[in-house]
C-alpha cells in the first residue's frame, strides 16, 4: 500500500495554503513528513527512522497491533452512541475504576482532555455553587474558551485574567520562591494557595475548585514538592471548594511506581475529580472524567441531560481496555520506572561535564532537563535549548522544549521506549552540547 500520495513540497505547500498558520508544524524551517510509525519509531517519506521522544499521546507504542486488531475488529461489528445499552462502557469504566480510589466510581466519556477539563469545571461549579477556580501559574488545561480562562499560558497571551480565575504560585523547587534547601517546601507553597483563598473570601468571592496537573508539564515537568496536594485539598475542601486532578499528560502508568501521577503524592490523598485524556486511546480520541457518587448526583440534579456523541462510544471503549491490556501484559509501568531511572541517571552523569544543564527531574518516563546560562543566576538558555533539539533532529531523535522561558528539554516517549534509546539520546545530548560548548568557547 502507497504510503505517500504527495511529494514533501506539494504537502507542506498545501498546508501552508489550506490550514490555519497557528497550527504549528514541527520544526517548522524545516518539517518532518511521516509517513508510517511502529512503536517508538517515526518513519519519513525517504524511509529514515526518527526515534521519538515526544508522543505521549501514542502511549503503548505507535501502531500497536492489539489495539489496531481491537479498533478494527469493534468497528467491523458495531459503533453507535452511548444512549444505546452497550458491554463495552461498562466494563471499561469497571477497568478504569479498579486503578483508581474507592470514592472516583462515576465516569463521564468524551473524546479530547479539553473536553474532559471543561466537563470538570463544570462539575466543579454545579456541585459547589461557586464559579471562582484556582490554578497554578503557567499552567495549561486545553484549547476551549473555558479552558483557556483557567490557563495562564494562554490567557496571558490573550485577553488576560478574568475575574474569577486565580494564580497560584508553581511549586516549582528549582527556581521557585521556595527551593530544596527549605525544609518544607510543600506546606510552603501550599500556604500561598491558603493565602490566595483568604484574599479571594475578602473579596467577597467563593472558590468552586482547585484546578492543576498531577505533575505541570507545560510548566517545565515539575514535580511537586511532597505534602503540597494534600494540604491544598485540606485548604480548597475548607472552603467550599474540590479538587481537580488533571492527568491528561500523566495518566495511565507514565510515572511507573503508580498508575496515576496523584497517587505519588501519599496513598491517603485522593482528588474529587480526575480528568484522563492524551494516552488513553493510544492516538484515538479519548477522554474522561472520574467522579465521586456527590459530585455526579449534584450535576443530574440540574436537571439538564449530559450527552457526547461520540464519547463512549464501542470503538472507543474497545480502544481503552486493549491499551490496559498491554499496559500489563508488557510490563509498561515497570519498564517506565526502570528506563526513566537510567534516564535520568545517565543525563544526571553528563550534568557534571556541562554547566548549561542546571537541572534534571522527572519520574518515569516524565522528565525534564533544564538548561541555564549561568547556574546561579538560572539564567534560562533558550537559545542552547533550541539548538540541542535542532540538532537532535538531524541525528533522527525527536524531541521538544516546555516551560515558561521553553528551556526545558521534556522527555514524554512512548512507554516501550528502551534502555538502548535512552542511552542513544544522551550520547548525542552531550556530544551536541560538547560541540556547542566549544563553538562558543
Amino acid at each position: 500500500m502507497a504510503v505517500e500520495k504527495l511529494r514533501k513540497e506539494e504537502t507542506l505547500e498545501m498546508r501552508r495554503r489550506l490550514i490555519g498558520q497557528s497550527c504549528r508544524l514541527f520544526y517548522s524551517d524545516d518539517p518532518v513528513k511521516i509517513v508510517r510509525a511502529r512503536g517508538q519509531y517515526l518513519f519519513d517519506e525517504n524511509g529514515e527512522r526518527y526515534l521519538d521522544c515526544i508522543s505521549n499521546v501514542h502511549h503503548v507504542g505507535h501502531c500497536h497491533p492489539s489495539i489496531t486488531a481491537a479498533a478494527a475488529a469493534q468497528m467491523d461489528l458495531l459503533n453507535t452512541n452511548a444512549r444505546f445499552l452497550h458491554d463495552n462502557i461498562v466494563t471499561y469504566a469497571d477497568r478504569l475504576a479498579a486503578t483508581l480510589p474507592e470514592k472516583l466510581c462515576v465516569f463521564y466519556f468524551v473524546n479530547s482532555g479539553s473536553e474532559a477539563n471543561d466537563l470538570a469545571l463544570r462539575l466543579a461549579q454545579q456541585y459547589t455553587q461557586h464559579e471562582d477556580v484556582i490554578v497554578l501559574d503557567h499552567a495549561y488545561h486545553g484549547h476551549l474558551m473555558s479552558l483557556i480562562d483557567i490557563s495562564p499560558y494562554k490567557f496571558r497571551k490573550l485577553a488576560g485574567q478574568k475575574e474569577w480565575v486565580h494564580v497560584a504560585p508553581l511549586p516549582d523547587t528549582y527556581r521557585g520562591t521556595y527551593g530544596e534547601d527549605h525544609p518544607n517546601p510543600g506546606q510552603a507553597y501550599a500556604d500561598t494557595v491558603k493565602d490566595l483563598i483568604e484574599e479571594v473570601h475578602r473579596k467577597g468571592r467563593k472558590i468552586s475548585a482547585f484546578f492543576a496537573e498531577s505533575l505541570p508539564s507545560v510548566g517545565g515537568q515539575i514535580i511537586l514538592p511532597k505534602g503540597y496536594s494534600t494540604k491544598v485539598a485540606e485548604y480548597v475542601r475548607s472552603a467550599g471548594g474540590v479538587f481537580v486532578a488533571d492527568e491528561v499528560q500523566t495518566g495511565f502508568g507514565r510515572v511507573g511506581s503508580h498508575f496515576w501521577a496523584f497517587q505519588l503524592h501519599g496513598e491517603g490523598f485522593c482528588p474529587d475529580i480526575v480528568t484522563m485524556g492524551k494516552p488513553m486511546g493510544n492516538g484515538h480520541p479519548l477522554a474522561c472524567v472520574a467522579t465521586t457518587v456527590e459530585i455526579a448526583g449534584a450535576f443530574t440534579a440540574n436537571g439538564v441531560e449530559y450527552f457526547n456523541t461520540f464519547g463512549g462510544n464501542p470503538v472507543s471503549c474497545a480502544i481503552g481496555l486493549a491499551l490496559l491490556d498491554v499496559i500489563e501484559k508488557e510490563d509498561l509501568r515497570g519498564n517506565a520506572l526502570r528506563v526513566g531511572a537510567h534516564l535520568k541517571d545517565l543525563l544526571t552523569k553528563i550534568q557534571t561535564r556541562h554547566q548549561v544543564i542546571g537541572d534534571v527531574r522527572g519520574v518515569g518516563l516524565f522528565v525534564g532537563v533544564e538548561l541555564v546560562t549561568d547556574r546561579e543566576r538560572k539564567t534560562p538558555a533558550t537559545e542552547t535549548a533550541a539548538r540541542v533539539v535542532k540538532r537532535l533532529k538531524e541525528d533522527k531523535i525527536c524531541v521538544s522544549t516546555d516551560g515558561p522561558w521553553e528551556s526545558v528539554v521534556k522527555f514524554k516517549p512512548p512507554m516501550c521506549f528502551s534502555m538502548e534509546d535512552a542511552e542513544l539520546v544522551v550520547q548525542c545530548i552531550d556530544r551536541i552540547l560538547t560541540d556547542i560548548e566549544a563553538s562558543d568557547s
